[in-house]
C-alpha cells in the first residue's frame, strides 16, 4: 500500500510538471505583454502630446500678450516667429563651460582609476554631460 501511494504521488507530480511546462511554452506571449494594459503610458506618444500641449499654451500666452500690446497701442509681435524662438533648442555650450565640464570629467576619471575602474573616454563623457544639461 505504501509503495502504491508513492507511485501515485510521483505520477501526479510528474504530470503536473508536464502540464506546467506546456502552459509556460504556450503562454510565451503573455510574458511579453505582462504589465501592459489600458493604463500603461506610451512614452513616445505621451511626449508628443506634451510638446503639443506646451506649444498650444505658449501660443495662447503669446496671443494674449499681443492683445495687451494692441490695447496699449504697441505693434503686435508675430506669434509664429516668437513661438519658434521660444521653443528652439538650447544654444551651444560656450568654451568656458566646456572647459569646466572637461575638468569635471578628468577629475572623475582620476577617481575611477584610483578605485581600480577603467577610465572613460573624456570627449564622449563631455558630450554626454552637455546633453544632460540641455535636456536632450
Amino acid at each position: 500500500m505504501h509503495s502504491a501511494f508513492n507511485i501515485v504521488i510521483f505520477a501526479v507530480i510528474g504530470l503536473a510538471l508536464l502540464i506546467a511546462l506546456a502552459v509556460l511554452i504556450a503562454s510565451r506571449s503573455t510574458w511579453e505583454e505582462f504589465g501592459k494594459g489600458q493604463f500603461q503610458m506610451d512614452r513616445d506618444s505621451h511626449h508628443k502630446a506634451a510638446v503639443a500641449d506646451r506649444d498650444s499654451e505658449i501660443r495662447q500666452m503669446l496671443e494674449a500678450r499681443n492683445e495687451r500690446r494692441a490695447r496699449r497701442g504697441e505693434a503686435p509681435v508675430d506669434v509664429d516667429d516668437e513661438l519658434a524662438r521660444l521653443t528652439a533648442p538650447a544654444p551651444t555650450v560656450d568654451a568656458a563651460l566646456r572647459e569646466e565640464i572637461r575638468q569635471l570629467v578628468v577629475a572623475r576619471n582620476h577617481r575611477r582609476v584610483r578605485a581600480g575602474k577603467p577610465p572613460l573616454d573624456i570627449e564622449a563623457e563631455i558630450e554626454r554631460e552637455i546633453a544632460g544639461l540641455s535636456g536632450l
